[in-house]
């Protein structure tokens, strides 16, 4: 796709989901990437991902150069989650924009919190992950993580021409390892990539997506 085309778009809601079963993975318990805790919740559901998006980011991590690695931020949602954060973003849109209809509002929201129906992260195909040095100290990418379009000037979104040689450059490593391993950006977003969801199958042209949503067991 060269054309922006977000969330809220009818060709993203119109992919079908062909579910492939894949059991959601703990990446605590997998070991083989840096989990973040920040974005950590009681029922341990944002360190989760489907089986086959997490042996992609192990491929893409082992394309990334010796001194650098991936840090993984956020993967799971419960649906409940993730229409709770895209209710939050879309009333604070309708409180500085009140004269915007209900569809401005959707789509405005969706530049930054997928619609809970078609969310990649609750089908647990999407992850938020960003570079971290040896030194465990994060590479600059020109913002922080899940900086919205109105605080950072738009450079949230992965080619902003509004961020420094340096965060470009990460931006494109990031990119170039995650992209070789299949997956694809939300470019409104320089931390979102995602496998098997919709927004994969419309970007890649797969006939369907492999993950839709998906409750966590009990227990994980």
């Amino acid at each position: 796709m060269t054309e922006i085309i977000l969330m809220s778009d009818p060709r993203v809601a119109a992919i079908p989901v062909a579910e492939c079963g894949e059991p959601l993975v703990d990446l605590r318990a997998d070991g083989r990437l840096a989990v973040d805790p920040r974005k950590e919740d009681a029922d341990g559901a944002f360190s989760h991902l489907r089986a086959g998006v997490v042996e992609r980011l192990v491929k893409a991590q082992a394309l990334l150069p010796a001194g650098v690695r991936l840090l993984f931020v956020e993967g799971y949602r419960p649906p409940s989650l993730q229409r709770a954060y895209f209710e939050e973003y879309a009333d604070e849109l309708r409180a500085l924009h009140p004269e915007w209809s209900a569809e401005e509002i959707r789509t405005a929201a969706s530049r930054y919190v997928s619609p809970p129906e078609i969310a990649p992260h609750s089908a647990g195909s999407a992850v938020d992950l960003t570079l971290v040095g040896d030194d465990g100290v994060e590479r600059d990418l020109g913002t922080r993580m899940n900086a919205g379009p109105e605080e950072s000037d738009g450079a949230c979104y992965t080619g902003a021409a509004n961020v420094s040689a340096e965060a470009r450059a990460h931006r494109e490593l990031l990119g170039s390892v995650l992209a070789a391993a299949g997956f694809v950006n939300y470019p409104t977003e320089w931390w979102h990539w995602s496998y098997g969801d919709r927004y994969w199958a419309l970007a890649t042209g797969a006939s369907a997506a492999l993950y839709g949503p998906k409750e966590l067991a009990a227990g994980g």
